[in-house]
């Protein structure tokens, strides 16, 4: 409840705000429609929240959620891009104030104003129907290559394809996951990782939608760890769900792949913050190699970058994370590395490397703006000079 109430206090304020900014100046007709429509999607966001766990997307909700989430991005281009002119307007009058100084007198101000408000719906229409389009469309493939010390001849050039944050749901169902199933399969990798956040909806209202996802294929297979949504969606039987489309489940758990004499050691954690929502799930990467062999590499699969730090005194070669989603839209891309450390792409860290998937779905809006969607494949390479 308390969550609830504070969503409701934070968000209603951005969008007292945006209204206010937006109607500022306005005819009364223009003042209502717009103050109406912010209304609506506001109630409607709530309402389609809850919808998502009690009804799933069906041909009735898909309309009211492409709304509700369709909406959410433009309101977010329209919130940051009153904000910056807020901060344009607060910089003239700290200058008028300085200088004495009256550089925006009323007339140009109410001409300011008008300019502004349909500068930046302009700008709103624009970036939503652009994002709209980067979001739907195939994901594409970013080719990393991982350079490791001391890699064995048999693991030189092993490819790991990632794909992480889905989020089949809402907006995003069986015609995408097939898309990106097809693009994975194409690359003919060595090994899958899946790192969390594949879905926003329990199992009984999306067991079609991700049925493409048994169809990956992989010389040494599908390896699937948990993210926060899947425990905001039914974690247990999301964990069997995946392992009944084949996939293996590493919870705080690890196996081993073998090429030739060489051992890879696939480790994986769950989500970092699992243990607030189910306390047998914490995440624990010392439980995920109890037992675990001496192998030439260590890789480890963690829904979040955060998990690096606990990984960290454990010598893994590679993490493959994702969560961020980069930020997904602009302004926020340039937001989100203020926040997580390792926010898009490689990091050398420790002994090793981080890598940071963007999402090779998205969340919420259906838009990306500055940070496309992605599957990655990983090659581990042995670095130059070695041979």
């Amino acid at each position: 409840m308390l969550f609830f109430l504070t969503a409701f206090v934070i968000f209603g304020s951005a969008y007292a705000y945006v209204g206010w900014r937006l109607s500022m100046g306005g005819a009364p007709v223009t003042r209502g429609a717009i103050w109406a429509l912010l209304a609506l999607h506001f109630i409607a966001t709530f309402v389609g929240f809850s919808l998502i766990r009690q009804v799933g997307p069906t041909d009735a909700t898909r309309p009211l959620f492409w709304f509700v989430f369709g909406g959410m991005g433009v309101f977010s281009f329209l919130f940051s891009g009153l904000l910056f002119a807020e901060l344009g307007w607060i910089s003239l009058r700290v200058f008028d104030g300085l200088f004495g100084s009256t550089t925006v007198n009323e007339e140009r101000r109410q001409f300011l104003l008008g300019s502004v408000r349909w500068a930046v719906l302009a700008a709103a229409g624009v970036g939503s129907v652009w994002g709209i389009r980067a979001a739907r469309r195939a994901p594409d493939v970013k080719e990393v290559d991982v350079p490791i010390d001391g890699l064995p001849e048999d693991l030189d050039g092993y490819r790991i394809a990632q794909v992480s944050d889905l989020h089949v749901g809402p907006t995003i169902g069986v015609d995408f996951a097939q898309t990106v199933v097809d693009a994975v399969n194409a690359l003919e990798p060595d090994l899958i990782a899946l790192t969390g956040d594949l879905v926003d909806g329990s199992v009984e209202h999306l067991s079609e939608e991700v049925a493409p996802l048994g169809l990956l294929r992989s010389r040494d297979g599908v390896f699937f760890v948990t993210g926060n949504h899947e425990y905001y969606s039914g974690v247990r039987a999301w964990c069997r769900k995946m392992a009944d489309l084949g996939a293996n489940v590493l919870l705080n758990s690890h196996q081993v792949v073998s090429r030739g004499s060489s051992t890879l050691l696939v480790t994986g954690v769950t989500d970092y913050s699992a243990g607030r929502m189910l306390p047998s799930h914490k995440s624990d990467v010392e439980a995920a190699l109890s037992g675990a062999p001496e192998c030439d590499v260590k890789l480890l699969l963690a829904h979040q970058p955060k998990s690096a730090k606990a990984a960290e005194p454990h010598g893994f070669d590679l993490q493959l994370s994702g969560h961020t989603h980069g930020g997904q839209i602009f302004p926020w891309n340039l937001v989100v590395p203020l926040v997580h450390r390792f926010s898009r792409g490689l990091y050398a860290f420790g002994s090793g490397w981080v890598y940071v998937n963007p999402g090779t779905g998205y969340w919420g809006p259906p838009m990306r703006v500055g940070v496309p969607s992605e599957i990655t494949l990983m090659t581990l390479r042995r670095p130059t000079g070695l041979g």
